[in-house]
């Protein structure tokens, strides 16, 4: 069964609970109106997806096409910014409050049922071994020509890894698991809604990525989030389209996201997924980590 958004919507607000919602409930959660939720519950329960207010296992199985199955993370620089912390570790493998900062995203990842786990590395590539101890399900993917290039390169790596796949920068500390979905009806990036902001950000109209740019402001301005997710189809292109980039003049030099935002973005419609500030943070500075964990203001 293909879903409608509004199908998917609904039927994937009922796949994350053992309760049954009413369709007030479902109002609040979806933003749909009574009216759409009444007749787009009508639908799926004639499907035999719906029953009584539950999801059934024809409604997972429905669902299946649009589930997230591997993640990939960019992890394969140097981290210059948090200069001295990452002379002997790389940025992903700093502690935080005691917990290194990707253990919290791939916990995260685990969590929604994403156990297909890829790193690439490399700078100071072999102390991402330590991990095999806790999570023995990651594979990594070595970047040879990380100190020569942008992070453009680790996507070259992972290309064939991208359909029903989440990409990570691998610096994110995050706060809300709950932003890590199981299931997405399309390609998304995380972003946040701003007023203004002097950082990397989205231009975004009727809910879809226009133009990616380093600061702006307006009613239509979202900062980046370094996450985001790509569908089967999405995937796909992205397998061509990185390596076209990367082995364009000045390619070597691009960011992984500006492929299908910036240099062949009449191949992707993106949609912006809304997260907040508490949800997540981008540690740039050892002025930051130092402000986030005071174990480090010595």
């Amino acid at each position: 069964m293909e879903l409608t958004k509004k199908q998917f919507d609904i039927l994937e607000t009922l796949a994350t609970t053992t309760s049954i919602f009413t369709q007030r409930e479902l109002e609040k959660v979806t933003g749909y109106s009574l009216g759409t939720i009444n007749r787009v519950m009508k639908e799926l329960t004639k499907a035999g997806v719906v029953i009584d207010g539950m999801i059934t296992n024809a409604g997972f199985t429905a669902l299946e096409p649009y589930r997230a199955r591997r993640a990939v993370f960019i992890a394969a620089g140097f981290g210059t910014r948090l200069v001295p912390i990452t002379l002997n570790t790389p940025k992903p493998l700093v502690r935080v409050q005691g917990v290194r900062i990707i253990d919290r995203l791939i916990d995260a990842c685990l969590e929604a049922g994403v156990n297909e786990i890829y790193i690439v590395r490399g700078y100071l590539a072999e102390l991402f071994d330590q991990l095999l101890y806790k999570y023995p399900m990651i594979k990594f993917l070595e970047n040879p020509v990380y100190n020569e290039a942008n992070n453009i390169s680790s996507a070259l790596v992972a290309r064939y890894m991208l359909c029903n796949s989440y990409v990570f920068e691998g610096d994110l500390l995050i706060s809300n698991p709950k932003i890590i979905k199981k299931y997405h009806y399309t390609s998304d990036f995380l972003a946040i809604k701003k007023d203004r902001t002097d950082d990397w950000c989205f231009r975004v109209k009727d809910g879809i990525i226009q133009e990616e740019k380093v600061g702006g402001e307006g009613n239509d301005i979202w900062q980046m989030v370094g996450i985001s997710y790509w569908n089967e189809i999405d995937g796909h292109k992205l397998s061509q389209d990185i390596s076209d980039v990367y082995v364009s003049p000045g390619g070597k030099e691009r960011y992984w996201e500006q492929v299908p935002l910036v240099y062949r973005k009449e191949h992707y419609s993106v949609e912006v997924r809304e997260c907040f500030d508490e949800d997540i943070v981008e540690i740039d500075t050892f002025k930051e980590l130092k402000s986030i964990d005071k174990t480090y203001d010595v």
